[in-house]
C-alpha cells in the first residue's frame, strides 16, 4: 500500500487528484465544526449522558460526530446511503429503472440523477423530524417556525453539500467519493474511541498488567482487521470453457475463464440493514419520549446492544441472537436480488459457455445457487463474528467505543479499493506512455 501511494506521488496527475481529494476531507472536517443557527449544540452531549440507549451511536459515529457536535454536516451522508439502497433495490423490483440500467452510461446517469433527489428528500424527512421533534424537548434555543426552517434548511443543504463534494472526489479525486466521506467521518472519532480505551484498561495500572491490556487490545484489533480483509478479498472461482465455433473463416472461442463469487458477495449491507431495523423501535420512542418503563422498556433493552453479552443480565442477550438471525436473512436477501444465477446460466449457454461437469441450462443455474447458498454463509458467519466481537468486550468488560465491526469493514474494504483504484490509473497511464512511445 504505502509503495502504491509511494509511486502515485512521482505522478503530477495522480499527485493532484491525491491532493484535491485531501483539501474535500479538509473541508468536510472544518464543514463538522459549523454549528447549525438557532440549535443549542450542548443538547445531544446531555441528552447521550441521560440516555442508556445507544440508538445514536451507530448514526453519529458515521457522521464523524457532526451529529453530536449539531453541526450543518449532522446528517452527514446517511440519507444519500439510504437512497443508494433503496434506488438499487427499486431497480430491481421496477422494470423501467432496470432498464435504465442496462441502457450504459446514459441510464446509470439517470439512476445517478433521482439518487440525488432521493436523498435531498430523505434529508428534507430527516431534518424535519429532529428539528421539530427534538426542537420541542430543548434542541432550538427558541421553538419557533424561524428556527424550525432555518434547522431544516441548514440540515439538508449540508447533506447536498458532502453528496456533492463525493461526487467531485470520485471526478476530480482518486474515485470511491462517498466511501472515502464516510470513512474520515469514521477515522475521525478512532482516535477518541482507542485513547478511552487505554485510558480505562492501561492507563493507571501496574507495567505489567498494562502491558498484557495494551498487547490484548491491540491483538483484536490486528486479527479484526485480518478477517475483514480476508472476507474482503476472498473469492470463489467457479471455471468456465467456452466451446470453439466457426465465425466466417475463422475459428473462435475455446478460451477457459472463470465466475469470480465474492466470499462476502453483499459486503456490509447486511448489517447496516440489522443495525437499523434493530435501532429503529429505539429511535422513534426517543423521539417521541415513550417506552421508558413498563415491559415496552424491556423489549427496547433486549433491542439495545449495550445489554447484550452482559452476565448479570444473560435474558438481554436475545437480542444478539435477533441481531445475528436478521444479518444472515439480509446477506441472503440482499444477495438474491443483486445475483441472478438463472440469468448467468442463460448468458453462458447463449455464448457457448458451460461450467465442466455441468450441462448447460437449468443444471448450471442450480449448481451456481448451490455454490451461492454455501458461499453466503460463510460470509455471513465472517460477518456476524466481526460485527458482535465488540459487543461481546462491551458486555464483559465494559469496552464500549463509536467503532466497531461495521466501521471496521467499511475502513478496510474502502482502503483496500481506493489502493487498487490507484494501482489501475497507474497503470493506464503507463499504457499511454508505451503506446504514445
Amino acid at each position: 500500500m504505502f509503495t502504491t501511494l509511494k509511486n502515485a506521488f512521482k505522478i503530477k496527475e495522480l499527485r493532484k487528484k491525491i491532493f484535491f481529494t485531501f483539501a474535500m476531507l479538509v473541508v468536510i472536517r472544518l464543514g463538522s465544526q459549523l454549528p447549525v443557527p438557532g440549535v443549542d449544540r450542548t443538547y445531544f452531549a446531555r441528552w447521550f449522558e441521560a440516555q442508556t440507549s445507544d440508538a445514536f451511536n451507530f448514526f453519529d459515529a458515521f457522521t464523524g460526530g457532526s451529529f453530536l457536535n449539531m453541526s450543518v454536516l449532522a446528517l452527514n451522508i446517511t440519507p444519500y446511503i439510504t437512497s443508494s439502497i433503496i434506488m438499487q433495490l427499486l431497480t430491481i423490483a421496477i422494470p423501467k429503472l432496470e432498464e435504465m440500467q442496462r441502457d450504459g452510461e446514459d441510464g446509470r446517469k439517470k439512476i445517478a440523477s433521482i439518487t440525488r433527489y432521493v436523498t435531498v428528500g430523505l434529508a428534507l424527512i430527516e431534518s424535519s423530524a429532529m428539528a421539530i421533534g427534538f426542537g420541542r424537548q430543548g434542541l432550538l434555543e427558541t421553538y419557533n417556525v424561524f428556527n424550525i426552517i432555518t434547522v431544516i434548511a441548514a440540515l439538508t443543504a449540508g447533506s447536498a453539500f458532502l453528496m456533492w463534494i463525493g461526487e467531485r472526489i470520485t471526478e476530480n479525486g482518486v474515485g470511491n467519493g462517498i466511501s472515502i466521506v464516510l470513512v474520515i467521518n469514521i477515522i475521525s472519532r478512532m482516535p477518541q474511541d482507542i485513547t478511552q480505551l487505554f485510558e480505562q484498561f492501561v492507563f493507571g495500572r501496574s507495567i505489567a498488567k498494562a502491558v498484557v491490556a495494551a498487547i490484548i487490545i491491540l491483538a483484536i484489533i490486528i486479527g479484526m482487521v485480518i478477517l475483514v480483509i480476508i472476507l474482503n478479498d476472498g473469492v470463489r472461482r467457479i471455471p468456465v470453457q467456452y466451446a470453439k465455433k466457426i465465425q466466417g473463416r475463422k475459428m473462435v472461442g475455446g478460451q477457459s475463464t472463470s465466475i469470480p463469487l465474492k466470499v462476502n458477495t453483499s459486503g456490509v449491507i447486511p448489517v447496516i440493514f440489522a443495525s437499523s431495523l434493530m435501532q429503529l423501535p429505539i429511535f422513534v420512542c426517543s423521539l417521541f419520549s415513550i417506552g421508558g418503563t413498563g415491559v415496552w422498556a424491556e423489549i427496547m433493552k433486549g433491542l439495545n446492544s449495550s445489554y447484550w453479552c452482559n452476565p448479570r443480565q444473560p435474558v438481554y442477550s436475545i437480542g444478539l441472537v435477533i441481531y445475528i438471525v436478521l444479518v444472515i436473512l439480509f446477506a441472503y436477501f440482499y444477495t438474491s436480488i443483486t445475483f441472478n444465477p438463472l440469468e448467468i446460466a442463460d448468458n453462458m449457454k447463449r455464448q457457448g459457455g458451460f461450467i465442466p461437469g455441468i450441462r448447460p441450462g437449468k443444471p448450471t443455474s442450480d449448481y451456481l445457487t448451490r455454490i451461492l447458498n454455501y458461499i453466503i454463509f460463510i460470509g455471513a458467519a465472517g460477518l456476524t463474528i466481526v460485527c458482535i466481537v465488540p459487543y461481546f468486550f462491551n458486555g464483559i468488560f465494559g469496552a464500549s467505543v463509536s467503532f466497531g465491526g461495521t466501521s471496521l469493514i467499511i475502513i478496510v474494504s474502502v482502503v483496500l479499493e481506493t489502493i487498487k483504484q490507484i494501482e489501475s490509473q497507474m497503470l493506464v497511464r503507463n499504457y499511454k506512455g508505451f503506446l504514445n512511445d
